[in-house]
């Protein structure tokens, strides 16, 4: 057992399950607004949840990212945005330097609300575009055009805001590379600290698995990706995460303490958490109830809480630090799941033996080709035998 062992940063995601509508491709926690938001009721709502939690784990690490996802947090007004985030900190500290990240879409806000954002505190936008083109945009159901995306983006600057992400999605129904080149190219222009660049996939549960629409081949999609990514570099948007792209010194915190095992707090309606109490065997997961009437209610009951399995826990550190491109060290996996560095070896050893990864001085980054072929990596995973460290 390895309970000495540190445990790791802390962030905290929070969850805002509203939206104007619901968009076709859509599989997160999202709901359209039917009558009037309860923004009151909630914060008050998401401030005793996060009670509950500090005091269940008798947390006290400062917490050195936030998250506000969704749905559409920027349906929320800057006052109660403002509330919530006083009240956080009322309760739990605030690292010197963390980054507080607000999602908005460009048909939610103006540039006075953007402002008012800044004022408070949030020092991190991630503005929800998807693509410049109006007949996207369209198919995507998403309210804004492509001139309100530009304009959101002005205002975002305008308000201060220097550390900005804006998401794109590629491999969308009757479009092309050239419509992909466009749209990254457009991007690039609006000179965002971060773009995040993901296929559009057709997910369980939502219309488009329903009815789906047509897509690009495979074969046009990956060289839309690929052309896309080599004008990313050329611009200085140097990939570190498999759909994420930053400027120098830009990259996603919050992000990065995810995909690296990191502990994260999560409070709202659907939202998921994972805290390390003790290594190996004490890891884990928070889930809060999806539906926002039965979130409401939750705090009447005992919220759920499931322990990591220790078979589970070398895949889970693997899939989690192989989307990025830095890979894993041999030290990081023992220090965040107290496991014994023989637990991987056998799986480590096929995954080069069939070109997969590469490794350098204990530390391991796919190989090119491993990088598109994560399933397959994992796979060797999957039957890892947990040995405590």
């Amino acid at each position: 057992m390895q309970n000495a062992l540190l445990p790791p940063p802390l962030s905290l995601y929070i969850h805002f399950p509203w939206c104007i509508q619901k968009c076709p491709y859509c599989d997160f926690n999202s709901h359209a607004v039917k009558d009037s938001l309860p923004e009151s009721d909630y914060i008050d709502t998401l401030l005793k949840d996060l009670a509950k939690d500090l005091a269940q784990f008798q947390e006290t690490r400062p917490l050195q990212s936030i998250f506000m996802g969704g749905g559409t947090p920027s349906l929320f007004s800057a006052q109660q945005i403002q509330r919530l985030l006083t009240g956080i900190e009322s309760m739990i500290a605030f690292a010197a330097d963390i980054e507080i990240t607000l999602e908005a879409n460009p048909g939610t806000f103006e540039s006075e609300k953007f402002a008012d954002y800044k004022a408070i505190g949030i020092n991190r936008l991630s503005i929800g575009i998807q693509s410049f083109n109006d007949q996207h945009l369209k198919r995507l159901g998403r309210v804004h055009s492509a001139q309100e995306a530009i304009r959101a983006v002005a205002g975002a600057r305008q308000a201060g805001f220097d550390n900005f992400n804006l998401d794109l999605m590629f491999g969308l129904p009757d479009s092309d590379e050239q419509d992909s080149l466009r749209d990254v190219q457009q991007a690039i222009a609006l000179q965002p600290s971060h773009i995040s660049f993901y296929q559009l996939t057709l997910e369980p549960n939502t219309y488009f698995h329903k009815y789906p629409p047509v897509l690009p081949s495979d074969e046009s999609i990956f060289d839309a990706q690929l052309a896309c990514q080599k004008l990313l570099a050329e611009q200085g948007y140097q990939q570190y995460e498999i759909s994420a792209y930053a400027q120098a010194g830009k990259q996603c915190k919050h992000n990065i303490n995810y995909w690296s095992f990191g502990d994260y707090l999560g409070i709202g309606a659907g939202a998921h958490g994972k805290i390390t109490l003790g290594l190996p065997d004490n890891i884990v997961r928070t889930m809060k109830p999806k539906k926002p009437e039965l979130y409401f209610e939750q705090l009447n009951h005992d919220r759920l809480v499931q322990t990591i399995k220790e078979s589970d826990l070398a895949l889970e550190f693997v899939m989690n630090h192989l989307r990025l491109k830095k890979g894993f060290s041999l030290e990081s996996y023992t220090q965040r799941t107290g496991l014994s560095l023989q637990s991987l070896q056998p799986a480590l050893a096929e995954c080069i033996q069939q070109g997969l990864l590469i490794e350098r001085q204990q530390h391991y980054v796919c190989s090119e080709k491993g990088w598109y072929f994560l399933d397959s990596i994992l796979e060797n995973f999957l039957s890892t035998d947990i040995i405590d460290a």
